[in-house]
């Protein structure tokens, strides 16, 4: 019979098989993500994922190639959570200014860093691999990383009136990504403990995220105004 398979005497529809086959390399990436959080890359073992995700000892080989795939799935799974480029792009295609862009990206950020994926396996996963970057990080680097970066140099060259190779253009990204940098990859608890005052939490969000905005704006503004001065240009930012 078409698009069907005979087990033990019953009869499979093709369309169940894949809802198996699909349940179960998503029961092994969850499984995956909690122990590579937990343990990193190097300390998991397939036999405690296969364990958790209640799948056999082969599926890891079946389903991904092996650890190396299944750890390369594990973070472009948590990257698509987190902000991938499509959400970059789609929050901001509908911006006409610098400004306007640069808000709407932080935003972004730091909704989802304050939202519920701040208590799950995601940000652990992508914090141990900023930290310890492996080889699976590359593809994740050309395709999600390097066309982030463009889209930061055309927003901060903008907003500084500078061409975006220009080093304060680099520099100025780096100051405006760091403190959402910071929400990755600390520990939450530890900065309650320096910072008690300090809330990190879903409510918090539209006020970090305004901090951040003014934070940035004033100081890509002031460096900018260094910047041309020393040049002997006028500042022509057209945010």
């Amino acid at each position: 019979m078409a698009n069907q398979t005979a087990v033990n005497d019953r009869v499979i529809p093709s369309a169940v098989q894949r809802s198996y086959r699909q349940g179960t390399r998503t029961e092994l990436l969850e499984a995956a993500g909690h122990a590579f959080a937990e343990k990193g890359f190097d300390r998991a073992t397939g036999k405690e994922i296969c364990g958790r995700a209640g799948a056999n000892s082969a599926a890891i080989n079946s389903y991904f190639g092996g650890m190396d795939g299944l750890y390369a799935a594990v973070l472009e799974e948590a990257n698509s959570r987190l902000v991938p480029l499509e959400s970059v792009t789609a929050a901001i295609a509908q911006k006409t200014s610098a400004r306007a862009k640069l808000q709407a990206i932080i935003e972004l950020v730091v909704e989802k860093l304050l939202g519920p994926i701040s208590s799950s396996w995601v940000l652990g996963v992508m914090s141990r691999e900023i930290l310890l970057p492996t080889s699976a990080l590359e593809h994740l680097y050309e395709t999600q990383g390097v066309p982030k970066a463009r889209i930061a140099k055309s927003i901060i060259g903008e907003l500084m009136g500078l061409p975006e190779d220009h080093p304060g253009v680099a520099r100025g990204c780096i100051s405006v990504m760091a403190p959402m940098l910071l929400l990755f990859v600390a520990d939450r608890s530890g900065l309650k403990r320096l910072f008690p005052t300090l809330s990190l939490t879903s409510n918090e969000a539209t006020v970090l995220s305004r901090h951040l905005v003014r934070f940035a704006l004033g100081g890509l503004s002031a460096v900018a105004r260094d910047v041309h001065a020393a040049s002997g240009k006028p500042l022509s930012s057209r945010a």
